[in-house]
């Protein structure tokens, strides 16, 4: 159900939440926050929607307002120093236990998915988001720039440098563990 056509404020929270809490879990992950922090940063998020929720335009994508309030609590995390402690690759204990997965597999997608956290991790947070919305989650960049408060030709050009910094990190990554 669309947030606009909820009556009530409770209810489009309501709606919102339940509608939308995978992706917000998502993006803080890709964002690179760590498994064990994500429920209290979704947390996070969702008090400044329940907030700002009078704010919110309706007539706009809710992701990308999602995912500038997400940015917001993941760089907020960040500069609290929360993550002082070592990263693990979570990913790939998952991966191993994944009901079905054939052990080759499972080690081939582990791998997969830390060269490109690798990759993510080399970028700057501002550039990592408009990479993270616009190629993972296809948003158009018109909704990006406004979500994110900047100019389009601004975004734009984040976006080329943080593709080019993803390529680069990949590209060293492969050659350090080839």
């Amino acid at each position: 159900m669309s947030p606009a056509l909820v009556a009530s404020p409770v209810e489009q929270f309501d709606a919102i939440f339940r509608a939308e809490l995978p992706y917000v879990v998502a993006t803080l992950r890709r964002l690179g926050a760590r498994s064990a922090d994500v429920e209290d940063l979704a947390h996070d998020v969702f008090v400044v929607v329940h907030r700002r929720l009078a704010d919110y335009d309706v007539s706009r994508p809710v992701r990308p307002w999602l995912f500038g309030i997400a940015l917001r609590v993941a760089s907020d995390d960040r500069r609290l120093a929360r993550r002082r402690y070592e990263r693990t690759d979570e990913g790939a204990t998952l991966a191993a236990r994944a009901p079905g997965a054939q052990p080759d597999q499972a080690a081939l997608a582990a791998e997969r998915r830390a060269l490109v956290l690798r990759g993510l991790d080399a970028l700057e947070l501002d550039k990592r988001a408009i990479l993270l919305l616009h190629d993972i989650d296809g948003e158009p960049m018109p909704e990006i720039a406004h979500a994110l408060g900047v100019p389009l030709n601004t975004a734009y050009s984040r976006l080329r440098l943080a593709r080019e910094r993803f390529r680069e990190a990949i590209r060293s990554a492969e050659r350090g563990t080839s």
